[in-house]
């Protein structure tokens, strides 16, 4: 493939808006040529930000362009339905975390791709940022010792629910904070330690009238010996530490999130200087208490997925995120619910 890598995004909320269209926009590998959403708002915001990008009402019109990229920047709960539908049209698909509502379908959707010979990628973008490519910095050279406490918390202040999918659907759906955010906490874990058996789960739904999962704890053990404890929230009016990670040797803490999600919500594009960067004010802390010296933070690299996804469509490179790698993600989230009673 050398000619632009058309390409289609089913959905523009902030997952279409945010994370995927100014990546692709970005990359003159690739032409954003339709973009599907049935909200009006949404509908304008699309044609003034990708004014050469057809807007189109349905998912069935954008993948009977017959593209070759399709994007669900959608609801969990009809990845499946849309995901076999554009593999059947022969695109390659990019699915956004959560990759399914459950490992059945996740599994369809696997051997679906696989028979049609056609790449399917999963976007779990948070392991490009930059707090956690600094900790797969630490650990290559070998600065903490032996790990054997990995700590990953991701927290937010939502107290009210609101009407999105994310808060009217239930987890058998696909919703909830396990799949949402679990999702990239889980991900994130396996690719730093390895496979893991989830030995303990505990979800709670916090808000009044919610019907997911507002807040998890998860324990793993990981074959390589090393524990991670993974806690997330949208009920949490103070934040912990996002990582910790315990070694032998040395530890590391970061606070904060990764700013690449806020810089492109205030309007800043990937392709802008020193997008992102950490400010020292933001970087983590090595050492031992009574000993600690500031580790400066790698800079975030959202747009290394999609280029990964060109490499692979183009020159036939390994895929970025493959998807029995997020296989593995939804039989964890599935068996915590299973543990918790949900």
């Amino acid at each position: 493939m050398t000619a632009a890598i058309r390409t289609g995004i089913i959905g523009y909320g902030l997952s279409g808006r945010i994370f995927h269209s100014p990546f692709i926009a970005a990359d003159p590998r690739f032409s954003l040529d339709v973009i599907s959403t049935t909200n009006p708002e949404r509908q304008q915001q699309a044609r003034e930000h990708h004014p050469f990008a057809e807007v189109v009402d349905t998912p069935g019109e954008l993948i009977e362009r017959g593209l070759d990229l399709v994007v669900l920047a959608s609801p969990a709960h009809v990845h499946l339905e849309q995901g076999l539908a554009a593999i059947a049209s022969g695109a390659a698909v990019v699915i956004d975390k959560p990759f399914a509502a459950s490992v059945a379908d996740a599994e369809r959707l696997i051997v679906a791709a696989e028979a049609a010979g056609t790449a399917l990628v999963v976007y779990q973008n948070r392991r490009f940022d930059g707090d956690f490519l600094t900790i797969r910095r630490l650990l290559v050279e070998g600065a903490l010792g032996s790990v054997h406490r990995f700590e990953s918390t991701f927290e937010r202040w939502s107290p009210a629910l609101r009407d999105r999918w994310q808060d009217t659907t239930s987890t058998a759906e696909g919703a909830g904070i396990t799949y949402d955010l679990g999702s990239h906490l889980i991900d994130q874990a396996l690719q730093l330690f390895g496979p893991a058996e989830l030995v303990d789960a505990e979800l709670s739904i916090l808000r009044e009238g919610g019907v997911s999962d507002d807040e998890a704890f998860l324990s793993l053990v990981h074959e390589s010996g090393v524990r991670s404890h993974l806690t997330m929230s949208r009920f949490a009016a103070q934040n912990g530490p996002r990582f910790r990670v315990l070694g032998s040797r040395s530890a590391y803490t970061v606070y904060g999130l990764d700013g690449q999600e806020p810089a492109l919500m205030a309007g800043s594009a990937p392709t802008d200087p020193g997008f992102g960067e950490t400010a020292k004010a933001g970087w983590g802390m090595l050492g031992i208490t009574g000993s600690l010296v500031p580790e400066q933070t790698e800079r975030g690299r959202y747009a290394d997925f999609y280029s990964g996804v060109a490499d692979a469509l183009r020159d036939g490179a390994a895929l970025p995120v493959h998807p029995r790698d997020a296989l593995e993600t939804v039989r964890i989230i599935e068996r915590a619910h299973e543990i918790a009673g949900f």
